[in-house]
C-alpha cells in the first residue's frame, strides 16, 4: 500500500495511470464550487515540500522495481500538484529512471506565471491546464481563487508558459450552466484559446455533485452546440462517463467492491477511501460510472454527501 501513489487509475485520456499526489487533502489556489474531490482545506499560493521528496522517491522506486510500467505517470490527487516545490526534481527523477515512460500533470495553471514553475514542468510530455473563466466576476464566483490571485496573471502565465513548452497542451474547460457558459464570456474564452493555441481543448462538466448542491451538469447537447459556436477543429468532449468502462482498464472488481461496501451502509467518499484503501480520484471514477449507470445515489447528510444502492433498483453485485 502507497500512501502518496494510487492506482494505476483507468483513464479515458492516459490509458492505465500512474497517480502521484503531491499535496495534503485538499491543499490548492482554488476552490471551485465543482470540486468531487471536497472543500479545499488551505487556499494557497505558496509553494513548498508539502510531502517530503524522499518519501514520495522511495514509493516511486518501490513501484518501479515491483509493477510493470503504466501508460502514463500522472501527477495529480488531492490538490495543486504545482504548489509542492520539489515537483520538477520528482520529474527529473522519473526522466532518469524511466526516461521512456510518458508524464502528464494535470494543474489548474495558476501558477504558470512562475519562472520556477514553468522550468519543473520543462520535461512533461502532456500539461493539462484547466481554464474556466475569460472574466474576473465569473472567475472569483466559478473557481473562487485565494484573493491574491488575478485572471490576467493567470491567464498571461499559461499564455507564456504554452509559448515555450515542447510537449503537448491539452487545455481543459468545465463548461457550468449559469457560470461560463454565456454568450459573452465563450466569446471571450475563445479569443484567450486561440492565444494560448493549445494541442486540444477539452469540454468537461459535472458528473456528480460538487461542493454547491444546486449545480446542474452540461448536457451533451449544450456542450456541442460550444463546439460547434466555437468553430475550432481541435474541440472535443471528455465528458462522456458510459465509455469509461469500455476502457480495458476499467476494473470490474472494483466496481464490485464498492456496490457492495454500500449495499452494507450508505458512504461517504471519505468513508470508502478508508475502507477501500484506494485513492478518493480513483474511486470518483467507477462513482462516476455507477452514478450514470442508474445503480447509485446520493442522499446529503449532516456529514457530508453519502453514496447508496439506488432505491428499487436491483444491482448485481
Amino acid at each position: 500500500m502507497y500512501k502518496f501513489l494510487f492506482g494505476p487509475v483507468p483513464s479515458r485520456r492516459l490509458g492505465m495511470s500512474l497517480g502521484v499526489d503531491l499535496v495534503p487533502k485538499i491543499v490548492c489556489s482554488l476552490n471551485c464550487v465543482y470540486c468531487e474531490v471536497g472543500k479545499t482545506t488551505e487556499l494557497t499560493l505558496e509553494r513548498k515540500e508539502y510531502i517530503n521528496y524522499h518519501e514520495i522517491i522511495a514509493e516511486l522506486t518501490s513501484y518501479f522495481k515491483n509493477n510493470p510500467d503504466p501508460d502514463y505517470i500522472t501527477f495529480s490527487g488531492y490538490g495543486e500538484p504545482t504548489l509542492n516545490i520539489r515537483i520538477g526534481d520528482i520529474i527529473s527523477f522519473i526522466k532518469k529512471h524511466k526516461p521512456t515512460l510518458p508524464i502528464a500533470v494535470l494543474t489548474n495553471g495558476t501558477l504558470l506565471f512562475d519562472k520556477n514553475v514553468q522550468e519543473s514542468l520543462k520535461e512533461v510530455d502532456v500539461l493539462l491546464p484547466s481554464l474556466d473563466a475569460a472574466t474576473e466576476s465569473v472567475f472569483r464566483k466559478l473557481n473562487r481563487p485565494v484573493k491574491t490571485l488575478e485572471l490576467e496573471k493567470y491567464i498571461n502565465g499559461l499564455i507564456s508558459f504554452c509559448k515555450n513548452f515542447k510537449g503537448k497542451i491539452w487545455l481543459e474547460i468545465f463548461i457550468l450552466p449559469g457560470y461560463n457558459n454565456s454568450l459573452s464570456e465563450l466569446i471571450a474564452l475563445k479569443k484567450i484559446i486561440l492565444k494560448i493555441n493549445p494541442d486540444t481543448i477539452q469540454l468537461n462538466s459535472l458528473d456528480r455533485p460538487g461542493i454547491i448542491k444546486s449545480l446542474r451538469s452540461a448536457t451533451s447537447e449544450e456542450l456541442q452546440q460550444i463546439v460547434d459556436f466555437w468553430n475550432l477543429d481541435n474541440v472535443e468532449i471528455i465528458s462522456a462517463v458510459k465509455e469509461r468502462k469500455k476502457i480495458q482498464s476499467y476494473r470490474k472488481d472494483i466496481e464490485s467492491t464498492i456496490l457492495g461496501t454500500i449495499t452494507r451502509r450508505p458512504c461517504t467518499l471519505d468513508d470508502l477511501e478508508k475502507i477501500l484503501g484506494i485513492h478518493s480520484n480513483e474511486i470518483n471514477k467507477y462513482l462516476s460510472v455507477l452514478d450514470s449507470d442508474n445503480k447509485i445515489e446520493i442522499v446529503t447528510q449532516k456529514r457530508g454527501d453519502f453514496y447508496q444502492i439506488k432505491k428499487n433498483k436491483h444491482c448485481k453485485i
